[in-house]
């Protein structure tokens, strides 16, 4: 007999969102073995202290860090894919019924901080990455692109 399983998309009363999300799972280790609340620090300075409250510095920066993960150059393209990510959005601490940042909010905030505040933050997580345990160095990758060269230039 053939089965057919019908989708009838009932409100789920009971969800817990790290029930959900393997223990291994890279974004789980990432959340639980990393210390974030440095960044509130690292970039008060670069806020007003008038005005609606800003996107989370800790938001912004994971978000960062999964657009390059994952390979999401662009940030129009990067809040589709997290949002349907059940990992992802337990690693931005967002619950499966709340909405991410606009991808506007996402390039606005990205432009009020200068690239050395990028390079600082990436070599304090980097460096508590390696302190973790989640970087060993025994393989190494190299990214590369074939360029076919113009034999006229």
């Amino acid at each position: 007999m053939q089965g057919h399983k019908p989708f009838t998309g009932k409100v789920v009363l009971r969800f817990r969102l790290l029930e959900h999300v393997p223990k291994q799972n890279l974004y789980r280790r990432l959340a639980e073995l990393l210390d974030w609340d440095f960044l509130y620090e690292q970039t008060q300075s670069l806020y007003s202290h008038t005005g609606q409250p800003s996107l989370d510095p800790v938001v912004f920066f994971k978000l960062m860090l999964v657009s390059r993960l994952e390979n999401l150059v662009s940030d129009r393209h990067l809040v589709e894919p997290c949002s349907l990510r059940l990992n992802i959005l337990s690693f931005l601490g967002y619950e499966v019924d709340e909405d991410l940042p606009w991808h506007s909010t996402i390039s606005r905030t990205c432009q009020l901080f200068p690239t050395t505040v990028f390079e600082h933050l990436f070599d304090h997580v980097f460096t508590q990455c390696v302190a973790a345990g989640l970087v060993t160095g025994h393989t190494q990758a190299v990214d590369s692109a074939f360029v076919k060269a113009n034999a006229s230039l």
